[in-house]
């Protein structure tokens, strides 16, 4: 029998001590990481534990990110239950629809809206319930926001500094453009509204649908685009006529989009007419 080559057995050993060491830096690199988030989670400071919770949100799949994020919903500030909120939404755990769902009932409007957002992920009733609210500043029939997130749906100076603090960390501005940004001012609560009414173009119920259809008359040029938009993307024939005034607005903005929908909306009724024509004439 041949004895073993010294020279490759001690390029083996070299490689697997090597290979062994880089497992155990990574590792303690790994272990590194993790203790300067649990530190931050654990400060004083209200934003560190912000910043810290939020970033769990890159961990998807990892158990511990999720933990922590679970436990952070319980928070004494409304921020770190925000970010807790967005956090669980960015993980995708259906086990965290339930503690969402209790974050609905937050006493912060800015927990709600967040929790909405992470729900909307999974789309959950209960988010779209939450939209209709903001956009409205009513409740649909049924549980709804509690009495103190209601008065700040009827107070502009508070839905504008909600609009400023939270809004665009979790709302989807994306489909509006600069011009939501430029929009987002002291004493407007419009983009909010807006990004509301997005939303709801994939809720399903009536209701929504004609709030929608009410948001596209209203004062705000963005809050009616949204609108708009939020309607085409329904796809709901039956809502033509009552969009058409809106090709007339004075907001270029708000007639293309207008216009824009009217296009859509026709083709779909078309498409429609001609199905159920078709369908008849085979019945004969």
């Amino acid at each position: 029998m041949k004895s073993p080559n010294p020279k490759a057995f001690a390029c083996v050993l070299l490689f697997l001590i090597l290979a062994d060491g880089k497992t155990t830096f990574t590792e303690t690199k790994s272990d590194e990481a993790w203790e300067i988030l649990r530190v931050n989670v654990n400060e004083k400071a209200t934003e560190k534990r912000v910043q810290a919770i939020r970033v769990l949100g890159l961990l998807l799949g990892d158990s511990q990110a999720l933990e922590i994020a679970q436990k952070a919903v319980q928070d004494e500030k409304p921020e770190v239950r925000a970010a807790a909120a967005s956090t669980l939404g960015e993980l995708h755990a259906r086990s965290s629809i339930a503690l969402l769902h209790k974050l609905l009932s937050d006493i912060e409007p800015s927990v709600v809206l967040a929790a909405a957002s992470a729900l909307i992920k999974f789309k959950d009733p209960a988010a779209y319930e939450a939209y209709y609210e903001f956009l409205t500043g009513e409740r649909k029939t049924g549980a709804g926001l509690i009495a103190e997130q209601m008065k700040t749906l009827k107070d502009p100076k508070k839905m504008a500094q909600l609009g400023v603090e939270q809004g665009i960390g979790f709302i989807p501005f994306a489909g509006i453009g600069l011009s939501a940004f430029q929009t987002l001012r002291v004493d407007d609560v419009s983009p909010i509204r807006a990004a509301a009414a997005k939303i709801l173009a994939d809720d399903t119920d009536p209701e929504s649908a004609r709030a929608l259809v009410k948001a596209t008359s209203d004062k705000s040029w963005l809050v009616k685009t949204a609108a708009l938009e939020a309607v085409a993307k329904r796809g709901d024939p039956q809502l033509l006529d009552e969009i058409l005034p809106a090709m007339k607005d004075d907001n270029t903005s708000v007639r293309c989009t207008a216009a824009a929908t009217v296009i859509r909306l026709s083709t779909l009724a078309a498409a429609k007419a001609a199905k159920e024509k078709s369908t008849g004439a085979n019945a004969k």
